[in-house]
C-alpha cells in the first residue's frame, strides 16, 4: 500500500529515501526490478521512476569559429526579435510568437524547435561568458568558476550511471577539467562515433581497472543479471564485462550507422551543407548509442563557419535555420521513441538535457556583415534543462545595445552587468539539471552564490 508521506516527498528527502531504499536493496542483494517493485508499492510509481537513473544523459553542441551565430536565429533576444528593424540581425520580424509557459520572457522564430512539446523543453538562455571570436574550442560560457568546466563536470556526475563509453566526443573539443571527470573517447566526425565501435577503442577502455568495474555494474543490470549480486564472483564477472564489449565491439557498429529513413527524415540528402548534414548525423547515431546503453554523454562541434554574409543570402539563411530546427526536432522525436534501457517506463526524452555555447554569437543588432564583436562584450549559453532549469532570457541584449545580466539567487535581471558575472552560476544549472535536481552533488563543483533562482528544486 503506497504510503502518502513518502508518495508526496520533494527535494532532498525524496532522493535521501531513493538512495537509502537503493542501498537497502544492494545490502540484501535484491535485483533492480525487485527494489523498484517495492519503491512503487511504498511511494508510488513516480518514485520508482525517479529511482530508475540517478542522472540526466547530456548532450553538448559547442559551436566555433564564427557558427554560433545561427543559434540566435533559432532563439533570439526578445528585444531583438521584436523590434522591426531591418538593421537587426534577425530574419523573421513579424512572424515571431511569444513562449507561453516559460519563466521569463522568451520568443519563438518561425523555425524554433520543440514549441508543440511540454514545458521541459522550453530553452533557458542564459547570459554567460566573454566574446571569444573565431576560436573553435570555446569555453567561456562553459564553466563552473575555479578552473571548473561544464562539459567534464556533466561527465563526472553521470559517472553514477555507468556505461562503455562515459564521454564520446567529436574533434575539435574543450573538454576541461573536473574532479571525477572520465576519460573521453575522441572521434573525427559522426561517422567516427560509429566506426568507434567497430574497433577496439570500445574494448581498450576495459583494460582500467575502475572503468571495468562501472561497465560490469551496468552491464550486469543492463541484461538482468543482479541475482549473483554481492557473491564472491569478481573474476568470473569482470570477464563476462570483458566478453560482452568485445560483443559490441564486434557487432553494434551496423546498429549505430544512420538509415536511408533516418536521413531522409531529417532532411539529409546530397546537396546538404556537410556542416548542417553533421549534426544530424551525429544526433541519429546518438540516439541509437543512448539506446543501446553505451554512452551517457555526447559532445560535438557545430556550424563552424563564419557566417558574415549570411544576410545577403536570405533565402540560403533560412533555409539553413529551417534545417537546424528541423534536426532539434527530430532529435527529440527519435528520443521520445525510445523506451530508456535503464528505466523503461520512461523514454529517452523523459532523461535528457542539451547545451549549446560558442565562441562568438556576433552583434545581434547589425546584420550588414554580421559583425563579430557583441554588445559589453558579451556571450551567453543555451540550456534545455528538461525541467530542471528555469526558463527563458535571463539577462539579454537589448534593442538600444545596452545589455542585463541577472542574479542567480533570485532570476531577475540586472542592468548593465557583464556577461562573464554568471558564467559558473549558469555552468551550475547545467549541472544541476544533469544531477537530477542533486544540489548537493553539484556542491562538489561549483563554490558560488545560490543558483536558486534559475533552477527548479521541484522540477517540472
Amino acid at each position: 500500500m503506497v504510503d502518502e508521506k513518502l508518495k508526496y516527498l520533494q527535494g532532498n528527502a525524496r532522493r535521501n529515501f531513493l538512495r537509502w531504499t537503493t542501498a537497502m536493496g544492494a545490502v540484501l542483494a535484491l535485483d533492480r526490478a525487485k527494489v523498484l517493485d517495492v519503491i512503487a508499492d511504498s511511494a508510488g510509481t513516480a518514485m520508482a521512476d525517479d529511482a530508475c537513473a540517478a542522472t540526466n544523459r547530456s548532450v553538448h553542441l559547442v559551436a566555433g569559429d564564427g557558427g554560433f551565430a545561427w543559434f540566435q536565429l533559432l532563439w533570439p533576444h526578445t528585444q531583438i526579435a521584436k523590434a522591426n528593424n531591418d538593421n537587426f540581425a534577425f530574419h523573421a520580424f513579424g512572424q515571431t510568437e511569444d513562449a507561453s509557459d516559460t519563466d521569463k520572457p522568451f520568443v519563438y522564430a518561425p523555425e524554433s524547435p520543440w514549441k508543440k512539446r511540454d514545458k521541459r523543453f522550453r530553452i533557458s538562455a542564459f547570459m554567460a561568458g566573454t566574446n571569444q571570436t573565431h576560436t573553435p574550442t570555446p569555453g567561456s560560457a562553459a564553466t563552473l568558476g575555479n578552473g571548473v568546466s561544464m562539459l567534464a563536470t556533466a561527465a563526472a556526475i553521470q559517472r553514477q550511471t555507468p556505461s562503455l563509453l562515459p564521454v564520446i566526443a567529436i574533434n575539435p573539443l574543450n573538454f576541461g577539467a573536473a574532479p571525477g571527470a572520465p576519460q573521453v573517447a575522441t572521434v573525427n566526425n559522426a561517422g567516427g562515433m560509429v566506426d568507434l565501435f567497430d574497433s577496439a577503442a570500445s574494448r581498450v577502455t576495459l583494460a582500467v581497472e575502475e572503468d571495468a568495474a562501472l561497465f560490469e555494474a551496468y552491464y550486469k543490470a543492463f541484461v538482468g543479471l543482479n541475482a549473483a549480486a554481492g557473491r564472491p564472483t569478481w573474476s568470473r564477472q569482470l570477464r563476462v564485462g570483458k566478453t560482452s564489449a568485445n560483443f559490441l565491439g564486434k557487432n553494434l557498429s551496423a546498429q549505430l550507422a544512420p538509415t536511408a529513413d533516418d536521413l531522409t527524415r531529417y532532411n539529409i540528402g546530397q546537396g546538404t551543407p556537410n556542416r548542417l548534414a553533421e549534426i544530424g548525423r551525429a544526433f541519429i547515431t546518438t540516439a541509437r548509442a543512448f539506446k543501446l546503453g553505451l554512452t551517457q554523454s555526447v559532445m560535438m562541434p557545430a556550424m563552424r563557419d563564419d557566417p558574415h554574409g549570411a544576410f545577403n543570402d536570405m533565402n540560403n539563411l533560412r533555409n539553413t535555420v529551417a534545417q537546424l530546427g528541423k534536426m532539434f526536432d527530430e532529435f527529440v522525436n527519435d528520443l521520445a521513441a525510445i523506451p530508456d534501457p535503464v528505466c523503461t517506463s520512461r523514454t529517452l526524452a523523459d532523461n535528457i538535457v542539451m547545451t549549446v555555447h560558442g565562441d562568438t554569437p556576433k552583434n545581434p543588432r547589425d546584420r550588414g556583415g554580421w559583425p563579430d564583436g557583441t554588445p559589453n562584450n558579451s556571450n551567453w549559453l543555451y540550456v534545455m534543462g528538461n525541467g530542471f532549469t528555469k526558463t527563458g532570457w535571463f539577462g539579454g541584449v537589448r534593442a538600444d545595445g545596452s545589455t542585463d545580466g541577472f542574479d542567480p539567487t533570485t532570476g531577475e535581471n540586472v542592468p548593465g552587468q557583464q556577461s562573464n558575472a554568471t558564467s559558473a552560476a549558469a555552468g551550475a544549472a547545467v549541472a544541476f539539471a544533469v544531477a537530477k535536481g542533486d544540489m548537493r552533488r553539484v556542491q562538489d563543483f561549483y563554490t558560488g552564490p545560490s543558483i536558486k533562482g534559475i533552477v527548479n528544486e521541484n522540477p517540472v
